[in-house]
């Protein structure tokens, strides 16, 4: 698939939300489990949403914050890389958004030292097919 940078949208944020998995490459974090911290951004036009007061023009947070949760908490991947790539696509396929930006954050990930989080962030969007000569 092709992802392509799309501007100039509006944007839905859910950030901060936290689900306990077990993504990791160690095997304890993979046996004990460990919090991740999740933002996501959707980029639509919310025009008609807001001026036809109509939730059929938006995107169910719910919906959204249950795709995430479903990721977070089911099958473990190894990298917070592939668990990023889930949700962007799950979210790009079920729900008419044109970009998305998926940040996982691992508070605790095991490396030595004082942080907040060490996280990935992603970036994809739809691929819009140009028709040529």
């Amino acid at each position: 698939m092709h992802w392509k940078a799309v501007f100039n949208l509006d944007k839905i944020i859910m950030s901060s939300m936290s689900f306990f998995g077990y993504h990791g490459v160690l095997p304890q974090e993979r046996e004990l489990g460990q919090q991740f911290v999740v933002d996501v951004e959707l980029q639509l036009d919310l025009r008609a949403a807001g001026e036809k007061d109509d939730p059929d023009k938006t995107v169910s947070y719910a919906d959204v914050y249950e795709v995430v949760r479903r990721v977070v908490t089911g099958e473990p991947s190894k990298l917070i890389e592939a668990v990023a790539e889930q949700i962007a696509g799950e979210v790009l396929q079920q729900f008419a958004v044109q970009q998305v930006l998926v940040r996982v954050k691992k508070p605790a990930a095991p490396v030595p030292g004082q942080f907040s989080y060490m996280a990935v962030e992603i970036v994809r969007s739809r691929a819009k097919a140009v028709i040529g000569q």
